[in-house]
């Protein structure tokens, strides 16, 4: 009986249904051929010969360059996927950024930040590790807040946890007694509730006014990038 040579990759040989008697004898073998399943008695040794020739076309090229074999190909680097090492995360080398958040509205410029403390603005930005920057934010209190909210705002909270002690302030009052509390919140509320949120968190400085104790890290001023960013030119008119 003649031997079946199987020159497609689609192909697909199963195991056979009984041991054969000898090498040499022939058994029953299902072959799928571009998703046909048929039973074709075919040698073993046949099988075996076309089993591995297809195995080594898969993993060589059809014809190699000449004077280079597969020892000096080295790596594959362009199939592999990028994910960021403890390097890339190591907060000495994160660079230091500064926003006037003055005029602002507190929505907007709260969105940027967390996609600056996130890294979400950064080609190598990666979900689950801390590749963002340090975001120091001035003139926290001339933030501002769009219709009735600075009047309407409430903000709650409750320190000891018993029953009556809940605290309730206005934008208003909160902005006149810890202006930076505001940004802190907006932003925090926009981070990750998970242990990196929380490492996140303490890479945010707001500051009253425009003074601020991080002269020495040389933070880069974003505000014009952030007031593009945050509203259209018919806006900013």
């Amino acid at each position: 009986m003649a031997a079946m040579m199987m020159t497609t990759t689609a192909v697909c040989v199963s195991a056979p249904r009984a041991n054969a008697a000898s090498s040499g004898a022939t058994s029953g073998f299902k072959v799928a051929v571009r998703g046909a399943r048929v039973s074709v008695p075919v040698r073993m040794q046949t099988v075996r010969r076309s089993t591995q020739a297809l195995t080594t076309a898969r993993l060589l090229p059809a014809e190699l360059p000449a004077g280079v074999t597969v020892e000096k190909m080295g790596k594959d680097v362009f199939n592999s996927t990028y994910y960021p090492r403890g390097e890339d995360t190591d907060c000495s080398r994160k660079p230091w950024i500064v926003i006037d958040a003055a005029g602002l509205r507190l929505g907007r410029v709260s969105t940027l930040i967390a996609t600056y403390l996130r890294g979400g603005n950064v080609a190598t930005y990666s979900p689950s590790m801390n590749m963002g920057t340090y975001v120091v934010v001035i003139n926290a209190e001339q933030i501002l807040v769009s219709g009735k909210k600075f009047e309407d705002k409430l903000y709650r909270r409750h320190p000891t946890g018993r029953p009556g002690s809940m605290k309730i302030e206005s934008f208003k009052a909160l902005q006149a007694r810890i202006p930076e509390r505001i940004v802190e919140k907006a932003v925090r509320g926009m981070l990750p509730k998970n242990r990196m949120g929380r490492e996140l968190f303490t890479q945010l400085k707001v500051y009253e006014g425009e003074a601020h104790p991080h002269a020495a890290q040389n933070p880069v001023d974003v505000t014009a990038e952030v007031k593009a960013r945050c509203y259209s030119a018919r806006m900013m008119k």
